[in-house]
């Protein structure tokens, strides 16, 4: 279930009253996982779009993970959980990563940047992958620091999901990734044939 394109949600390019439909041509074009990322709402506004989410995702047969709202996480019993920092500024640490993993029994992901320290950690607590970017400069989080492709061959044992920037013209380049999350080369355009060409050009999958 750990591969293939990753499908991230953005709450100007999938707005809520158009989540489905463009959720559904996605799925269509043949997306693996769906994320469902919102920074702007309290746990309780947005439950029930959560819940609505994620039995359509298990209904079409599509990994459904939840960014950040561990708490949201652990009362739905959501199927994935994708962790980056806290209130965006720390990482976790590694006792915290352990409580974390302890607490939550679905498929637990970590963001990384480009710290091979953070990817050894969430590998040691038993999480089930990693995600390195931004691999490429991204429209969606400009100040994020281009990281070396190398990292992905530095670390084994431990599925690894490439982020930031990918694009049709630069997915080539993740040879070493199981998966490649993408936000705006999906949900901009046609959205089925963005994933077809993202996986044609990927000649991994």
């Amino acid at each position: 279930m750990l591969q293939g394109i990753y499908a991230i949600s953005d709450e100007i390019l999938t707005p809520y009253q158009e989540i489905f439909t463009m959720l559904s041509k996605a799925i269509k074009g043949g997306v693996s996982i769906f994320q469902f990322r919102d920074k702007t709402h309290q746990d309780n506004q947005i439950e029930s779009l959560v819940t609505e989410l994620m039995d359509y995702c298990k209904q079409e047969g599509v990994l459904f993970v939840l960014n950040d709202r561990i708490e949201l996480a652990m009362k739905l019993q959501t199927k994935g959980l994708h962790i980056g920092k806290k209130q965006e500024v720390n990482p976790y640490s590694l006792d915290e990563l352990l409580m974390i993993r302890k607490s939550y029994g679905g498929i637990l992901g970590v963001s990384c940047y480009g710290d091979l320290q953070l990817a050894q950690n969430a590998k040691e607590i038993g999480a089930d992958y990693i995600a390195f970017g931004s691999c490429f400069t991204s429209s969606t989080k400009t100040q994020a620091k281009v990281i070396s492709l190398d990292l992905f061959q530095k670390i084994q044992g431990i599925k690894k999901c490439a982020i930031g920037g990918i694009n049709q013209q630069n997915i080539h380049q993740l040879q070493n990734a199981d998966m490649a999350a993408c936000i705006s080369s999906i949900w901009k355009g046609d959205i089925t044939q963005n994933i077809l060409n993202l996986k044609r050009n990927w000649k991994k999958i």
